[in-house]
């Protein structure tokens, strides 16, 4: 973990930064560094693999929160084991500002400095996951309420059928590199006033695996991989937002040397409804009624999504009035409690009148005193 930046300065924000601020340099970040923007681009590939995993820890308050305590080492899946670092081993967890602190173990102190003077093997040719993966999908803002599944194309590198992925033709295999003799390392040994130390590289004929295609696939030409078009299902939980992000484990590239496949990150984009506005897990709506229900109440009908509200409007309701009605808003991602949804009550007033309309109103305003207005009231005795 030697070779990691902070996730707060991965995204370019500060530790205290609120959740829509860290959303919001993340989908900026995205957007720049997205591999569809940047084809061919190693560089603009790994600083995105490096903001959705930035973007992964911060935007979950579990594991945000371990990292905030923890470092690095809070996340690893093998934290709590005894392998996290060493803050608390021998007195170490004070050398350098605390190791065990930053998240770093004892792979990243060795490297560091050089084996400490004995030798040391790390093959750096074993199984490693395959490449993440990133799709944007748009979909409808009721699919979001609700939850969906879509089935998307993607293009990807896939296991060759032929081979298997090992990239050997079928009925051959692999045989012993004769650079390194099957270690997949090359060492070399340097005598300073320090000591002796031992410099452990991965072999460059074989990669770090040790081995050594004799014929190659001819379908994947030794790769054990082919770029393919193909689709996956995808199931969206109720409540994401745009900018949520969902994980589909093993569907990214294929590992390497056995490692397991990589992930494929979900974007979403959720189209804009016409009529509710959302904010988080609240809906809003504004709800138009006539004067007469304004002005003497009325039983009205709050349509939703799948089923209809009913609510009373009391006697003298200002337009602009609002009501709240409970868990009738968006699942929450996480928890699946609802929101709420807020109705503000909007008072139309009539329009494209006709003469006998016209006459009506007049001989209503003759019958209603200025007493029924006390706001107009108390306006017209302003003195500017």
């Amino acid at each position: 973990m030697a070779d990691k930046r902070d996730y707060y300065e991965v995204l370019g924000v500060n530790k205290g930064s609120s959740d829509a601020e860290i959303k919001k340099a993340y989908h900026k970040l995205a957007m720049k560094y997205h591999p569809d923007k940047n084809p061919g681009d190693k560089t603009a590939e790994e600083k995105f693999k490096e903001i959705n995993e930035a973007y992964e820890v911060l935007s979950d308050p579990d594991k945000k929160d371990k990292y905030d305590r923890f470092g690095f080492a809070g996340v690893d899946p093998n934290f709590g084991a005894g392998q996290g670092g060493f803050g608390g081993f021998g007195g170490f967890g004070n050398f350098g500002g605390g190791f065990g602190g930053a998240g770093m173990n004892f792979d990243d102190i060795f490297d560091m400095f050089g084996g400490m003077g004995g030798a040391r093997s790390r093959r750096r040719g074993g199984p490693q996951k395959g490449r993440d993966l990133q799709k944007t999908v748009t979909i409808d803002f009721t699919d979001a309420l609700f939850g969906c599944s879509k089935q998307i194309e993607i293009a990807k590198n896939v296991k060759c059928k032929t081979c298997g992925g090992s990239g050997c033709k079928p009925g051959t295999g692999k045989k012993t590199c004769d650079q390194c003799g099957g270690s997949g390392q090359i060492s070399q040994v340097s005598n300073t006033p320090f000591g002796r130390f031992q410099n452990v590289t991965t072999c460059p004929k074989c990669g770090g695996t040790g081995q050594m295609i004799e014929t190659p696939c001819t379908d994947c030409g030794g790769s054990g991989v082919n770029r393919k078009t193909v689709k996956i299902k995808i199931d969206i939980p109720a409540g994401v937002d745009t900018d949520s992000i969902v994980t589909v484990r093993g569907q990214g590239e294929p590992g390497v040397n056995g490692g397991p496949d990589g992930d494929l990150y979900i974007v979403v984009n959720v189209r804009p409804h016409s009529t509710y506005k959302r904010r988080g897990d609240d809906l809003y709506l504004d709800l138009p009624i006539t004067f007469e229900q304004a002005a003497l109440g009325a039983k009205v009908q709050v349509p939703g999504f799948g089923e209809t509200y009913s609510y009373t409007i009391t006697p003298g309701t200002q337009t602009g009035s609002s009501f709240r009605l409970r868990g009738k808003g968006v699942p929450n991602v996480r928890t699946g409690r609802k929101g709420d949804l807020y109705v503000k009550v909007v008072v139309e007033v009539p329009t494209k009148l006709n003469r006998k309309e016209k006459k009506a109103i007049e001989e209503m305003a003759k019958q209603i005193g200025s007493e029924a207005y006390p706001k107009k009231q108390r306006f017209d005795k302003l003195k500017f």
